[in-house]
């Protein structure tokens, strides 16, 4: 297994890519590319660099401001699109990035096309909930969709849950501002008929506020008021936390029994926190593409490699591929 990451993306890049990769090869049962500029990339090598960890020369960056068609246009060595294009080429199995999110979306659309059967690609983004955890999906790559784009989802986000998080039979939702059927915009009640119908596990709507209870294991919405959920809950996250640290009795005699409270909040800060879940899924291509946060860190672009690792190891771009194609095969026969 060899995986092609994208050194120079993020706003920490590279010293936090390149010591996220150091921290994860131990864990990797492959090679590491790190593909970026050699020089830049030097600076942060350790005396002695883990044999499965390699660099791969791309001298150009793509900014997080740039215009995403602009930037691959006319930057052809820069590290997200030299990445891809090692996929592209079979010399590697999945790309990492915390760069520009909308370039790393059309480069893989552009290089590895979408997969037979599913129409537009979705981003897959693991959000704590009382129970664990559920995805949401799309979180950032298709902002404007048709009932049939959000049924797809449907499909990747049970694929993924399946073969990446092991649910074996997935619970999926369609984010609505009420549980009844009837409700919602036409987008939303158009798309509810058609999952009923078609998608396994179908429980029905779920409210914002009921996401977060454990019942649901798939959350399917366009990337417009998926980016905004999950933006907004970030915010309360940090909120919440500095909330929390304001909140500490300034008294060193006050604050002794303070120890007592830390394992309960080291632990929801834990679940708060993006860099535990290391990056998000960009489903629909053909090839393992995980997108990180801007802002990651060494532990989470550890995280997000092992997240990769796990993706090629369970086949999920196989799982989509034969789900998609399974469900054309019913709505053919139907």
């Amino acid at each position: 297994m060899r995986l092609a990451i994208d050194a120079m993306g993020g706003d920490n890049a590279p010293r936090e890519v390149v010591n996220g990769a150091f921290s994860a090869a131990p864990d990797v049962d492959g090679d590491l590319i790190l593909v970026g500029n050699p020089r830049r990339l030097e600076e942060f090598l350790p005396a002695h660099t883990p044999s499965n960890v390699h660099i791969h020369p791309a001298h150009e960056v793509i900014s997080m401001d740039e215009s995403p068609i602009v930037a691959i246009r006319r930057k052809k060595d820069s590290s997200l699109n030299v990445a891809v294009q090692l996929v592209a080429d079979g010399e590697c199995e999945a790309v990492i990035s915390a760069g520009n999110t909308g370039a790393a979306t059309a480069l893989a659309k552009l290089r590895w096309k979408s997969i037979p059967g599913i129409r537009r690609p979705a981003i897959a983004t693991q959000i704590p909930s009382k129970e664990g955890r559920f995805i949401l999906l799309d979180s950032g790559a298709t902002v404007d969709c048709d009932p049939q784009d959000l049924v797809g989802f449907a499909l990747m986000g049970a694929a993924y849950a399946t073969a990446v998080l092991g649910i074996q039979h997935p619970r999926i939702g369609l984010l609505n501002i009420g549980e009844e059927a009837g409700k919602g915009n036409q987008l939303v009640k158009r798309t509810y008929a058609l999952m009923k119908q078609d998608i396994d596990n179908f429980v029905g709507n779920v409210e914002g506020k009921h996401m977060f209870e454990g019942h649901v294991d798939v959350v399917v919405c366009d990337a417009f008021v998926g980016n905004i959920v999950l933006k907004t809950g970030e915010g309360i996250a940090e909120m919440i936390m500095d909330a929390i640290k304001e909140s500490l009795p300034k008294s060193p005699l006050l604050r002794l029994p303070l120890p007592l409270l830390l394992g309960g909040l080291q632990s929801l800060k834990k679940n708060l926190d993006y860099a535990e879940y290391g990056g998000a899924p960009l489903l629909g291509v053909n090839g393992v593409f995980i997108i990180c946060h801007g802002r990651s860190d060494e532990k989470a672009i550890r995280i997000a490699i092992l997240h990769a690792q796990r993706a090629v190891k369970n086949g999920l771009i196989d799982r989509i591929r034969t789900s998609a194609l399974a469900f054309r095969r019913e709505k053919q026969h139907a």
